[in-house]
Formats: structure tokens, C-alpha cells, sequence
């Protein structure tokens, strides 16, 4: 691997000005510190607690796990390639790189439909256990199953990226854009599909299965859970009286992780949203507009992964505790060091 300085193109002038640039590393950072944030906070809550098994945090933190590696592998390298620093790379380097952002990607959208799928199942019982009713503690195996399933399966789908990539040169452009996978070669790594024909199979496959598919899911699971919240809903003000107290006090709690789950699934879909409209755009209508129309795709791929921390520690406990701790902090240093200073 060598790092040489390359010409820009006009394309690559465009996203090199300073207010992008550092709007876009604003936004990178954001993601990398805040999904570190939310794998740190709520894994260091499961790892202090073995014998519980908390399955939504379980799931937060294969969420935030899949949006970090996809900032790290892709966002990040994203940063250094518009600050004019061109890394390119080997064949055997492209078809592993190439590999990996397909995998990640893909397994980041199921990932986020998997916990509006969790959070609907878990309203449907109204009242999930705790722990292991068999007895073992831990988490679900259903669950492990479920998370196993998500990773495992991308990761074979994303063979053909392992195998059909290569590298190119400071002069590769791109025709067959990946929805999810690149918006434009990267580490001079470029897509060798044996022919066109297979390569739109692949793209269009993509499209379908890691775009369109886990979107209608979302949205269809998030209206499930709505529905569901207020039928609990009417049920709890029915049975004030009742004893059923244990059970429909958790709809209080519900509900609040159902807003925050709706968020996360707006936030997403539109991230998602402008991305593809945006690549879809330029693939067919290249003009005057290409440059923008890049911009808002690249914004577009980070901003869930970026926001999508602050979403969680609206409404997680535990985070919303670990913030506040480190805000109380931070008053309590600045005060003193504004004292020290009066006094000096």
C-alpha cells in the first residue's frame, strides 16, 4: 500500500472545501464517539450483571456495533480521502475491503430493523421476562440465533464483493454504483463484475434485500407497535382497578421506548432516503448537479449513524445517567478552574 498525492478531479475540489469537510468530521466523530458511548455505557451494564439478560440492550449494542465499524471502515477513510490524501490500494486489499463494506452495511440495516422487530414482539407479550424462564441465565437463545442469523448471512452475501473487485487508478470511475455499499471508489478500489448484466443483478439484489425489504419491515413493525401501545393502552385505563397492575405498568415504559424506536426508524429512513435518491440521481442524470448530489448522499449515509446515539440516550437510563454524570462533571472542573483562575 502506498500513499501518494494525486490532482483532484472537480468532483473531489467540490468535497474538498473546508466548510464540508469540517461539517462532514464533525459528523464522523460524532458517530464514532457516541456508538463507542452507547457500547461501553450499556455493555459495561451487561458484562457487571451476567446473570441477567436484558435482550434490548443486548441489540442496542449490536446496533451501535455496526454503525461503528461502518464509520470506521468506511466514513473515516472518507475523511482522509477528501483531504486530498489518495491511499490506493493492492487487488487482494480491494477485494477485502470491497468485502467488508458490503458485510457491514448490510448487516447495519438489518440491525436496526431488528430491534423495531424485538420491541414489536415484546409488546405483543406485554410482559417479557427478565431472565431465562428455563432457568439458565443469560440471554435468549432465540435471540443469539436472531443476531448470529443477521451477521452470518450478510457476510455470505457479500461474497461476490470479496471476489468481483480489483484496483484501479487515480483515473477509475464509477458507472455501477452499490446502494449499499459505495457512492464512489474509494482506496482506488473499483467493482470487476464478469459483465454488466451481473453486475445490475448484484446492485438490484442489493437494492431489494439490504434496502427496500428491511424498510417496509420497519415501517410495518413500527405501526404494529403503535397499534399494539394503544390497545394496551385502552386495556390500562379499563383495569385501574384491577389486579392486573404488574402487568400494564409497563405500558408507561413502552410507550417511551416505542418513541424512541420510531425516531430511530425516521431518522433512518430518511438518512436512507436521501442517499439513494441522491446516487439513484446521479446515475441517471449526471449534470451541473453531480458534485451536490454526492454531498448529500455521503451526509445521508452518516447522519443516522451519527444522530442515532443522541436518539438513545433521550431515551435510555442508563446513558441518560452516564451524560449527566459526565455534565455535572464537567460544570463542577470548569467552575474550579474559573475559581482557581479569579484567585490566581
Amino acid at each position: 500500500m502506498a500513499t501518494t498525492a494525486k490532482p483532484l478531479t472537480v468532483s473531489q475540489r467540490a468535497l474538498s472545501s473546508p466548510l464540508y469537510i469540517a461539517f462532514y468530521v464533525i459528523l464522523v466523530l460524532l458517530g464514532n464517539l457516541g456508538n463507542s458511548l452507547v457500547i461501553g455505557v450499556v455493555g459495561e451494564g451487561l458484562l457487571r450483571e451476567p446473570g441477567v439478560a436484558r435482550s434490548s440492550d443486548i441489540i442496542l449494542v449490536n446496533m451501535a456495533l455496526s454503525n461503528l465499524m461502518v464509520s470506521l471502515t468506511r466514513n473515516s477513510l472518507l475523511v482522509i480521502s477528501d483531504m486530498g490524501v489518495q491511499v490506493f490500494l493492492n487487488r487482494n486489499w480491494c477485494r477485502f475491503m470491497m468485502g467488508i463494506w458490503v458485510w457491514v452495511r448490510s448487516a447495519n440495516v438489518w440491525s436496526t430493523f431488528f430491534l423495531s422487530a424485538f420491541h414489536f414482539q415484546t409488546l405483543r407479550r406485554v410482559a417479557p421476562p427478565v431472565s431465562n424462564v428455563h432457568g439458565h441465565p443469560g440471554p435468549p437463545r432465540s435471540l443469539i440465533f436472531g443476531l448470529c442469523l443477521i451477521w452470518s448471512l450478510n457476510l455470505i452475501y457479500s461474497i461476490p464483493a470479496f471476489i468481483f473487485s480489483k484496483n484501479g487508478d487515480a483515473n477509475s470511475t464509477e458507472t455501477l454504483m452499490l446502494v449499499s455499499s459505495t457512492t464512489r471508489p474509494l482506496l482506488g478500489c473499483i467493482w470487476n463484475f464478469p459483465s454488466a448484466y451481473s453486475g445490475l443483478a448484484f446492485a438490484t439484489s442489493s437494492m431489494i434485500l439490504h434496502e427496500s425489504i428491511p424498510i417496509c419491515l420497519m415501517s410495518i413493525t413500527n405501526m404494529g407497535s403503535l397499534l399494539a401501545l394503544y390497545a394496551h393502552g385502552e386495556a390500562r385505563r379499563a383495569a385501574k382497578k384491577s389486579s392486573d397492575a404488574p402487568v400494564v405498568s409497563r405500558i408507561p415504559a413502552e410507550r417511551r421506548a416505542a418513541k424512541v424506536i420510531l425516531a430511530l426508524n425516521i431518522l433512518f429512513i430518511l438518512s436512507w432516503g436521501t442517499s439513494v435518491i441522491s446516487v439513484n440521481y446521479f446515475n441517471y442524470n449526471r449534470g451541473s448537479s453531480t458534485d451536490w448530489l454526492l454531498i448529500a448522499a455521503r451526509i445521508g449515509n452518516i447522519t443516522f449513524i451519527a444522530l442515532s446515539p443522541i436518539v438513545l440516550a433521550v431515551g435510555h437510563r442508563r446513558l441518560r445517567a452516564f451524560l449527566a454524570s459526565i455534565l455535572t462533571h464537567s460544570i463542577a472542573l470548569c467552575r474550579h478552574l474559573w475559581t482557581y483562575k479569579l484567585q490566581k
